[in-house]
C-alpha cells in the first residue's frame, strides 16, 4: 500500500519539528554553559587565584582572595551558590573582568560550568530517539549527558 503525499508531508513535518527542537535545547545548553565556560576555557590573562568562602547567602557566597604574582590584591570576591561551595572551602578561581565576581576552575569548574549542556544532551536524546527515530544517536547523546553529569557529580 502506497502512502499518500500527506502522510510523507506530515513525515517530514514531524522530522523537521524535531530536529527544531533538538537543536534549540542543545544551542540553549551550550549557550548557557559558554556565559561561565569562556571565563575557564580562556582564562589566558586573566586575574587567578585561591578564594577563601567565608559565607554564603542565598544566591552567592562571598569570601576572601590570595592572588597569584600577576593578579591585584582584593578584599573580597563573590561566587555563584551551588551544592559544591560550602563556608570553608578553598579552591583556585579566575576573576570576571570588570567585577569581583569569580569562576571556579581547574577540572571541578571546568565540568561544573559544562553541566547545562550535560542536561541538554540528556533532554534532547529524548527528542532524538522519540521524534526523530535515531536510536543509535540518541543513546549517544544520552551517554555523553549522563558521562558529563556523573563527572562533575564525582568532581566536585
Amino acid at each position: 500500500m502506497k502512502r499518500s503525499s500527506s502522510h510523507r508531508l506530515l513525515a517530514h513535518g514531524r522530522t523537521f519539528a524535531a530536529g527544531c527542537i533538538v537543536l534549540l535545547l542543545l544551542v540553549a545548553g551550550a549557550w548557557s554553559s559558554w556565559n561561565t565556560a569562556h571565563h575557564i576555557v580562556l582564562a589566558k590573562g586573566r586575574e587567578h587565584g585561591t578564594m577563601a568562602v567565608t559565607g554564603c547567602g542565598e544566591d552567592v557566597c562571598t569570601g576572601s582572595f590570595a592572588p597569584d604574582a600577576q593578579s591585584q590584591d582584593r578584599t573580597a570576591v563573590t561566587i555563584q551558590r551551588s551544592v559544591a561551595v560550602k563556608k570553608g572551602d578553598r579552591f583556585p578561581v579566575v576573576v570576571k573582568p570588570g567585577s569581583g565576581d569569580v569562576v571556579r576552575t581547574g577540572t571541578p569548574g571546568f565540568l561544573h560550568a559544562w553541566l547545562p549542556l550535560g542536561g541538554a544532551l540528556l533532554l534532547a536524546a529524548l527528542v532524538i530517539g522519540g521524534g526523530l527515530r535515531l536510536t543509535r544517536t540518541a543513546w549517544g547523546a544520552a551517554i555523553t549527558g549522563a558521562a558529563l553529569l556523573t563527572a562533575t557529580f564525582i568532581a566536585l
